[in-house]
């Protein structure tokens, strides 16, 4: 890939993430809504504010850093890369044993793959 396209793609998906965090800190439940779960109590939203919001924003600040650091930028990439693609194999895992998969699962699977291929070749 180019090294001019590598920090758009790089600051996009970061963008991704860190309004995901932002969304997920300040209302949780409209994360959790979208997966059928309208109602959360003390510790669920403080799950989605940590699992969604902290580390969305953490890998955010990563994707920034990659940016702004061409010595650290492919270690970055491929890190959240690899995590992107391990959240997509859990949907896949879900799906089979649950043998169910909902539209806005679909949507997610393919949105953490395309982001994941991105950042592969953005390293």
């Amino acid at each position: 890939m180019t090294e001019s396209l590598a920090p758009v793609i790089l600051g996009a998906v970061a963008v991704a993430f860190a309004l995901m965090g932002i969304g997920a800190l300040v209302r949780p439940t409209v994360v959790t809504r979208q997966f059928g779960i309208p109602a959360l109590t003390p510790e669920g939203r403080s799950e989605v504010r940590a699992v969604y919001g902290g580390f969305g924003l953490a890998v955010a600040a990563m994707l920034v850093v990659a940016v702004t650091s061409p010595d650290l930028r492919a270690g970055i990439a491929i890190t959240v890369a690899v995590a992107l693609f391990g959240m997509a194999v859990g949907r896949v895992v879900s799906a089979v044993i649950d043998r169910s998969l909902s539209k806005v699962v679909v949507l997610y699977l393919v949105i953490e793959v395309v982001a994941g291929v991105l950042l592969v070749l953005a390293r």
